[in-house]
């Protein structure tokens, strides 16, 4: 059984639906901005933030505000990708919802809000409860994978028959708890973020919501930019270290590997990458490596960080969108911020956005703390 894309949308600070997002990343717009020290960090940094006030304002809710700031965003992302399926049969549809951190904001609880759903659980049920859908949401949090780990969870869910249709949303918003998180790790750069260069100093940390419906009816796509075939995935932990991955990339190979072996091609089918590429060192690094020792190191890659910025739970699922776009619309996009390759494996980042009208596999990978990886094969579907 084949198991579509067949319906998408990306809110993120470049816009709030997939071809806005698509048309700046294609010109070379990032959402990553200089953000004044205040309430999340006591310094300035870089970092892409959608912000409250927009959000807000496609609301009319009577106070007290019943939904959490990331809620909305799982609200209004879902509610875009239903509204082009009208008539689907929800009893035998699924909501996936894939985050990190979830209503982590909610630690510092406002009057009115729900404290309970800082339980991601309590969270996926109060967003599945608005649309009234009959089966009770699946929550994966897997670290930085949980986007792309989402996708294959409900793939598999539809191959064994249990739903024809499965919404897979991923989202996570900036909150004091993650970056200083990260800004106690130093991983934070003070400018925006360059994967794969030599002068590359860390990561920005973004916000968005991306949401797929995966289905195996391929007719219910009425925009053929968002049709994609899903062939195959795998996933893998290297146990090398609570935040740090195997130098060797051993765990990402496993995960490609299991990938292409599901997808039934072999990899010299393989004609894009889109990496994890988080501008770390070690990150970085390890995927140059497993890249090289798996054999595709003339492949086209890049990494979009440089224009969401790292969005955690939502990374995999709008990065999977944005690889979808770019083979449908015959256009491969640059890697923003690379110039100069600072890894020790010949690797192919773009450097320019480049053709490609000939591409029919794309490789989606992510990494993530704890050792945790995951890889995805996408098939274009020719006309």
């Amino acid at each position: 059984m084949k198991v579509y894309s067949v319906a998408d949308n990306i809110i993120s600070p470049l816009g709030f639906d997939t071809s806005q997002n698509f048309e700046a990343l294609k010109n070379s717009r990032s959402g990553i901005r200089k953000i004044a020290s205040g309430k999340l960090l006591p310094e300035d940094f870089y970092g892409a933030e959608i912000g409250h006030a927009l959000v807000n304002a496609q609301f009319d809710f009577a106070d007290p505000d019943p939904y959490s700031y990331l809620e909305k965003l799982f609200i209004l992302s879902i509610k875009s990708v239903l509204q082009a399926v009208p008539g689907i049969d929800k009893k035998r549809l699924l909501l996936i919802i894939s985050t990190t951190k979830g209503n982590i904001d909610l630690l510092s609880s406002e009057p009115g809000q729900d404290g309970k759903r800082i339980m991601l659980a309590e969270m996926a049920k109060a967003v599945n409860e608005y649309f009234e859908l009959p089966n009770p949401a699946l929550v994966v949090s897997n670290a930085c994978i949980s986007g792309v780990s989402a996708l294959i969870t409900g793939s598999k869910l539809i191959r064994m028959g249990m739903y024809d249709h499965v919404l897979v949303s991923g989202g996570d918003i900036l909150s004091e708890f993650t970056l200083s998180g990260f800004h106690c790790l130093k991983a934070i750069s003070d400018e925006p973020c360059r994967p794969y260069d030599a002068a590359r100093k860390g990561i920005n940390l973004g916000e968005a919501c991306g949401t797929v419906l995966l289905s195996n009816d391929s007719a219910l796509c009425s925009e053929k930019q968002s049709l994609a075939v899903f062939r195959g995935g795998g996933q893998s932990n290297d146990a090398n270290h609570i935040s740090g991955p195997s130098r060797s990339g051993k765990g990402l190979k496993i995960a490609v590997n299991h990938a292409l072996r599901q997808a039934g091609i072999p990899k010299k089918e393989i004609g894009y990458i889109n990496a994890h590429g988080t501008a770390t060192v070690f990150n970085d690094e390890m995927e140059a490596i497993a890249f090289h020792d798996l054999g595709l190191q003339d492949v086209p890659l890049n990494s979009l960080k440089g224009y969401f910025g790292h969005t955690l739970g939502a990374a995999g699922v709008v990065e999977t969108i944005m690889a979808i776009r770019q083979f449908n619309d015959s256009i491969l996009l640059k890697s923003l911020g690379y110039e100069t390759s600072g890894v020790s494996k010949d690797i192919h980042v773009l450097s320019e956005n480049k053709e490609a009208s000939d591409l029919q596999f794309a490789l989606k990978t992510v990494s993530g703390f704890g050792g945790c990886n995951a890889a995805i094969i996408l098939e274009k579907v020719c006309s």
